[in-house]
């Protein structure tokens, strides 16, 4: 799986002063930050959302070691299971492909925008069709394509 970066607090390179003019004895220390592992990170595009994060009944539980992907989430497009399983793999490859690098908001856009790409492909070779009975029908990839508009 990708790895997080730990963050390290900032630090002061000045002395502080306090109201009366005079450096206190020890430095008082910066308030906890939180580390890039222990936030929730996400990337959402129209059609790919991917969250650092499990799911336990039924909600996000922030989790740095897994990525979890949620595929088209209004329901724009009718899946078979094959059609499911290539964007499956294709995320699979994605992260293989990433294994030891920073995980950052960047990687998982980047993970995101690939996946949408493949997406857009399996809709233009016919592996795809939009779902007619979806709430918003507004062919955002793109006007159906029939063989008589090829």
């Amino acid at each position: 799986m990708l790895r997080a970066r730990p963050h390290t607090p900032w630090r002061r390179a000045v002395p502080r002063v306090d109201d009366d003019g005079v450096a206190p004895a020890a430095p008082a220390p910066n308030p906890p930050l939180l580390a890039m592992a222990d936030t929730l990170l996400k990337s959402t595009t129209r059609h790919i959302r991917l969250f650092t994060a499990r799911v336990e009944d039924g909600d996000l539980v922030p989790d740095p070691g897994q990525l979890t992907l949620d595929v088209d989430p209004d329901n724009e497009f009718l899946w078979d299971a094959s059609a499911l399983e290539k964007v499956q793999a294709a995320f699979r490859a994605q992260v293989d492909a990433n294994a030891g690098a920073e995980l950052n908001d960047y990687t998982l856009r980047r993970i995101g925008s690939e996946l949408e790409g493949l997406i857009r492909q399996m809709l233009q070779a016919g592996e795809l069709r939009y779902n007619p009975d979806c709430r918003v029908l507004n062919y955002s990839m793109g006007l159906p394509r029939t063989p008589e508009t090829l």
